[in-house]
């Protein structure tokens, strides 16, 4: 039997360009999501934020590249970092150079959806039917689906 993403959607919380980060990231945290799909603002997908994008956002650039540095920030260092999340919005944190939305079509395989996953290296793919957004598929739910039963 042939699946297809449409079957394997799940409902997922979506967020504006607009939305507050730290509200975004509290989303993800919260629902412990992969990550979130991010709507323009006539509210069509307009990109995919990674949580691990979020926490990239947290780390200031000098500690990530040199990440033994990490040990001598203190926690009101983290606090800020926080904080500074606060005053941003979602278009803040994504990446500068916007990349190919991660978007599956609603009658895709699940190799199809696994391809654009792993080129994207996206954990999440948004499932499309007509230019609408139907839900979306995380890589945990897709492993679930293809993988043997042990």
């Amino acid at each position: 039997m042939v699946v297809h993403a449409e079957q394997m959607a799940e409902d997922a919380p979506l967020v504006s360009l607009d939305a507050n980060a730290l509200e975004a990231a509290h989303v993800l945290a919260d629902r412990r999501l992969p990550a979130l799909v991010v709507t323009d603002v006539d509210g069509s997908p307009h990109s995919i934020l990674p949580a691990s994008q979020v926490v990239r956002f947290l780390v200031p650039g000098y500690v990530q590249d040199d990440p033994s540095l990490a040990r001598v920030m203190s926690e009101s260092m983290a606090d800020r970092a926080g904080e500074k999340l606060g005053r941003k919005r979602v278009r803040d944190v994504l990446p500068v150079e916007r990349s190919e939305l991660a978007a599956v079509n609603h009658d895709d395989t699940i190799i199809e959806v696994a391809a654009i996953m792993a080129r994207l290296r996206c954990p999440l793919v948004a499932v499309m039917r007509d230019g609408r957004l139907i839900g979306v598929i995380t890589a945990s739910r897709l492993l679930e689906l293809s993988l043997p039963n042990r």
